[in-house]
């Protein structure tokens, strides 16, 4: 087995096919991967609709059977996960100050997402621990002595401990590149909404109508600025809570200059303006940033890759002439010259 693979690795014709069904394959992915993409806003957008409809027969139904109940708005965590945190008393070993921080950043809102992370954050390192040892010590047969064995099963459970948090953090960074691409654009529809006349809630509703097709997460997160600016008796609580959850400095910066316009009574639509000029200066910086760091990560790959095909370019015909030329030349016969013995 191992010599057929050997030989079809070295034939010439195989791997051309190979890497020509690579290369079509490839291709027609790229091509149809915008048609596969889904609809991120639509469907959210889609089911905003459909559970305002829902909770709007269900309270018109209370209301003509007369019943007073209290209608739960935010999603309910699922009974085995809330039976697991209860009797295990997770919420007291593992759960952490910054968790639910981590999660609202993340988009995750409510009691369900916090206790399903401490429960995969106990399940986790179990299930990965029983793994490595059934798969070290019956399907492997590692010929290592058992303490290094437990060894790594400790260490994949440790690893499974810390793969909730790990998944966290990316959603978190994704979540933030996305507002961070996109918010300077919508401090710009906010400063033309601002100074056509309309008030600042008023502006962040239609701003989060227009920014959800370039980002879903900016427009999640002013669409809950709106309606907390609406509501909370403070409204420098409204933008606290949006640089808290959102934890960038541009936003952080904006939120800081509208409480003091708030507060100041300083006209809005300045402060925008100089704002907005910032955050395009930021996001100009971070590019500048990652493009003067690109010659140092292609170091690596032009050595590895570039040179070696760049010399099989330039010596390749020098060799197949060099190779040709021998081959077309016969060998001379060796002739023994004896010399005579002159007397």
């Amino acid at each position: 087995m191992l010599d057929l693979l050997i030989d079809k690795l070295q034939d010439t014709k195989f791997l051309a096919m190979l890497l020509a069904s690579v290369a079509t394959i490839a291709t027609v992915l790229t091509l149809a991967m915008p048609l596969w993409s889904p609809d991120v806003l639509g469907k959210r957008m889609k089911s905003v609709a459909l559970e305002r409809e829902k909770i709007r027969q269900r309270e018109r139904e209370r209301l003509a059977r007369g019943e007073k109940q209290k209608v739960a708005l935010r999603q309910s965590p699922k009974q085995y996960m809330q039976r697991v945190v209860e009797q295990f008393n997770l919420t007291k070993w593992l759960a952490q100050e910054e968790a639910r921080d981590k999660l609202v950043q993340a988009g995750y809102r409510g009691q369900a997402p916090y206790v399903g992370f401490l429960f995969f954050r106990m399940i986790t390192p179990v299930v990965l621990f029983l793994f490595t040892l059934f798969y070290l010590f019956v399907v492997l047969n590692l010929d290592q002595p058992a303490t290094i064995k437990i060894g790594i099963a400790l260490a994949a459970a440790y690893i499974g401990m810390q793969a909730p948090y790990y998944f966290l953090k990316n959603r978190i960074a994704k979540r933030q590149l996305s507002i961070r691409r996109a918010f300077p654009d919508a401090l710009d529809l906010l400063l033309i909404c601002v100074e056509s006349g309309m008030s600042i809630e008023a502006a962040f509703r239609k701003v989060s109508a227009e920014i959800g097709s370039q980002s879903v997460a900016l427009a999640e997160e002013l669409t809950l600025t709106t309606a907390e600016l609406s509501y909370l008796q403070d409204r420098r609580q409204a933008y606290e809570n949006l640089a808290k959850r959102t934890d960038l400095d541009g936003v952080k910066s904006v939120c800081m200059a509208l409480q003091q316009a708030e507060r100041y009574g300083t006209p809005l639509a300045q402060t925008l303006r100089v704002m907005s000029q910032e955050n395009r200066d930021m996001r100009m910086s971070e590019a500048e940033k990652k493009a003067a760091a690109l010659p140092p990560k292609l170091t690596v790959p032009m050595i590895l890759f570039f040179l070696p095909v760049l010399f099989i370019v330039i010596l390749g015909p020098a060799a197949i002439r060099v190779m040709g030329v021998q081959k077309s030349q016969p060998h001379a016969p060796v002739v023994n010259s004896i010399p005579s013995n002159s007397r």
